[in-house]
């Protein structure tokens, strides 16, 4: 049995980890979640983001990225729809009345929902994701490297960026930082729609 490439696994471990946490739409879209549904939808909007992530990091391994990068217009699609889903997200943000209040009920079952739907969506159709792994895998992928190596750093790529998210989500709930975010719910709602908002510009301006 071929054994593991540790140099390259310990490589990319450390560029997922960096990229994880820089920050981005994706912390916010975490931490919009775990100030409207609490704990249960931070969480949900986490996992939904590292299993979307990770998918695409197991097809980047895998050579997906490659067949993007011979395809230029399904990779142009794929921008256009990351693009459309930050603009809709900062209109969500910047119109959000949603209720505040801790004692309001809710539906356990429909927040999770919710959030990992949009954790999901904010890493899949994120164009810059595929550019970053791009990056990352060519520093780290040789020739002939063996399938077992392949998959470790593809379920590497999930589990880091998963772990990070759940860590925030798990950390504003665990203090009282979320009942301080709400106070100021429509400040920072607003603030994170104009981030989202440059944020595509950015990716726009890249496609100009």
């Amino acid at each position: 049995m071929e054994g593991l490439a540790w140099e390259a696994i310990l490589a990319a471990g450390t560029f997922f980890f960096l990229g994880a946490i820089s920050p981005g739409p994706s912390v916010m879209v975490v931490i919009r979640n775990t100030i409207v549904g609490g704990r249960s939808q931070g969480v949900a909007c986490a996992v939904g983001h590292g299993i979307g992530f990770g998918i695409y990091a197991c097809s980047a391994v895998f050579g997906l990225i490659v067949l993007l990068e011979n395809a230029p217009e399904a990779f142009l699609f794929l921008q256009l729809i990351g693009v459309g889903l930050l603009v809709w997200y900062g209109y969500l943000m910047w119109n959000d009345d949603v209720n505040l209040d801790e004692n309001s009920k809710v539906d356990d079952s429909k927040v999770r929902r919710q959030g990992f739907i949009e954790g999901f969506s904010i890493a899949f159709f994120n164009p810059k994701i595929a550019l970053f792994l791009v990056a990352v895998l060519a520093q780290v992928l040789e020739p002939g490297m063996g399938m077992a190596t392949k998959l470790v750093i593809g379920l590497l790529g999930m589990s880091i960026d998963m772990v990070w998210y759940l860590f925030v989500a798990l950390a504003l709930t665990g203090t009282g930082a979320v009942d301080w975010l709400r106070s100021k719910g429509q400040i920072i709602y607003r603030i994170t729609a104009v981030a989202l908002w440059l944020f595509a510009a950015s990716v726009v301006y890249t496609l100009a």
